[in-house]
Parts: structure tokens; C-alpha cells; sequence
């Protein structure tokens, strides 16, 4: 497939996914996912997570993830640390979780930091710790919180 067909499926496949069109955005990112594309693994792991567009398929959702978050997309880390975090299409693992929460919130993500705050405000799957969940609500811009 040539380079423009590529990003072309691409930007139509991301249009059908934010319209809802899940069915055609399935055919189109399927295969740029296949190929590696993070953007198109990150909306084929919702789609496959989900049923949208397919019937639900929690390996192929935990594949594609799993994919797009070591491909570096901060979304998808984001979705992966709640996969693990939650038990959701994998083994539930904190600790995992937290890692990929962390991966996340170094490229800003706002959703990731507030996350984190939130697992050492709880203590899910680390010790209890006030400072530390403070920390990142306000990394995350909450100056009050608890």
C-alpha cells in the first residue's frame, strides 16, 4: 500500500471512528493497525474492547493496545494502565497499571496524572500515601482535591 492510501485510510478511518461509523472505520484501520500504526491500533483496541463495529474481543483489544502504548501513544498507555488496572481484556495488575499510568503522564496527559493520584489516595495496589497522591492532582492542575 502506498504511503497517501495509508494516511488517506487513516484521517478517513479516524473520521468514521468519531462519527461512530464503526463498521467502516473497522475496515479502514484494520489494516494500517496490522501494519503497526498506533493511531489505528488505539481506536481498534476501543472498537474490539467494546463490540463496536466487530464482536467484542478482548485478546485482539489487548493486542492492539498493548501495541499503540509501546508504540508510544499516550492514549493508549493511558488505556492500557486502565486494562491492567481494572482486569479489563487482561490479568488485573496495579503495578503494571501504575507503570503505564506513569508512561502516560510524562507526556502530559492530564486523565493520567489525576489517575495516579487517585491510586495512591485509594492504595490500589500500593501503600496508602497522602504526599504522593497529592503530588499528582496538582501535577494534574487540581489544587484541591480529597
Amino acid at each position: 500500500m502506498s504511503e497517501e492510501k495509508n494516511d488517506l485510510d487513516l484521517s478517513s478511518g479516524i473520521a468514521a471512528f468519531e462519527s461512530r461509523s464503526f463498521g467502516q472505520a473497522a475496515g479502514l484501520l484494520g489494516p494500517l493497525a496490522e501494519q503497526g500504526n498506533a493511531e489505528a491500533m488505539y481506536r481498534m483496541a476501543i472498537m474490539a474492547q467494546n463490540g463496536l463495529g466487530m464482536a467484542a474481543n478482548e485478546l485482539l483489544a489487548y493486542k492492539y493496545m498493548r501495541g499503540a502504548a509501546e508504540a508510544g501513544l499516550g492514549l493508549a498507555q493511558h488505556g492500557l494502565g486502565f486494562m491492567y488496572l481494572e482486569g479489563e481484556c487482561v490479568e488485573k495488575n496495579p503495578q503494571k497499571a501504575l507503570e503505564w499510568f506513569e508512561k502516560a503522564a510524562a507526556q502530559g496527559l492530564q486523565g493520567a496524572m489525576t489517575t495516579i493520584g487517585l491510586i495512591y489516595q485509594e492504595g490500589r495496589g500500593v501503600e496508602k500515601d497522602p504526599e504522593k497522591a497529592a503530588y499528582w492532582y496538582k501535577k494534574a492542575g487540581f489544587d484541591e482535591f480529597g
